[in-house]
């Protein structure tokens, strides 16, 4: 389980294939601290350690992963968002986010604002996920709250800060990015799906 807060930014340094699995190695300021088969988010998809070199550590995506996020695309040199679970007992400062994306969205638009940079972001309407205004939405693994909710397509507000500390700092028209929905949201979906039947 995790909250959207972002720790840190990791840089890939190699990635390694193995049938239909990726290993990847990620250098970062968390590696000292981290250990074998502890859960970080990497863009929002949660993977397990498996190896630690001096500096830097090593996760493995599997197929299901690749195909269903933007993990699959990274490139030696990319910069991901990191974070580490939660602690029983910490504060939850962004929203409940379970490291399982739902699906990718692409960026549509960037607007800078009066002290924010506004994103817009489009999704497939296949997959039935909705966001709602002032609702939670998960971002590359942040957590945002949604400015401007529409069918297959939602804004978010970007304060300096979270622009200068994630990997939004890189994200440009087109750009693919990887999208949890709120669980909340999500179950109250399913259940109108049943009832609706």
């Amino acid at each position: 389980m995790f909250t959207g807060i972002i720790e840190t930014i990791g840089s890939v340094t190699q990635l390694e294939t193995e049938q239909e699995n990726v290993h990847i190695t990620v250098k970062s300021d968390l590696t000292s601290e981290l250990k074998i088969d502890q859960s970080v988010a990497h863009n929002g998809v949660c993977l397990t350690v498996v190896e630690i070199i001096e500096d830097t550590y090593v996760v493995t995506a599997i197929k299901e992963t690749l195909e269903k996020s933007n993990i699959g695309d990274l490139k030696v040199g990319d910069e991901v968002n990191l974070e580490r679970a939660m602690k029983l007992g910490d504060r939850l400062d962004g929203h409940i986010v379970q490291g399982h994306v739902d699906e990718t969205g692409v960026c549509e638009n960037i607007k800078d604002e009066d002290g924010s940079t506004v994103f817009t972001f489009e999704y497939h309407s296949k997959n039935n996920n909705i966001t709602i205004e002032k609702g939670s939405i998960t971002v590359n693994g942040v957590s945002l709250t949604v400015v401007n909710s529409k069918k297959n397509e939602f804004s978010v507000a970007i304060i300096p800060y979270t622009l200068a500390h994630t990997t939004f700092k890189n994200i440009e028209v087109g750009t693919k990015v990887n999208l949890e929905f709120d669980v909340i949201g999500k179950y109250v979906a399913r259940l109108t799906e049943f009832t609706n039947k």
